[in-house]
């Protein structure tokens, strides 16, 4: 699982708001509320955040393996 953790925090180091992106850099309302979601973007969005935030992918996602239930192992 991908998480945006890391985004929120990244924005706020470069002082660029939400609305900011919204308004000057043209992400949607709705890529903003999947990545508050931790839901699938799509690699032009992650590109995109890259440019305007001039940093590497690892500063604004991070991955986390996916829990998968224990198997008996009889």
């Amino acid at each position: 699982m991908i998480v945006y953790d890391k985004l929120w925090e990244t924005l706020k180091e470069r002082g660029i708001s939400q609305y900011k992106l919204i308004r000057q850099y043209g992400i949607s309302t709705g890529q903003l509320d999947r990545l508050r979601k931790n839901e699938n973007v799509s690699t032009y969005t992650l590109n995109a955040l890259c440019e305007i935030l001039k940093c590497d992918l690892s500063e604004i996602a991070t991955y986390l393996p996916d829990k998968k239930p224990e198997q008996n192992e009889n």
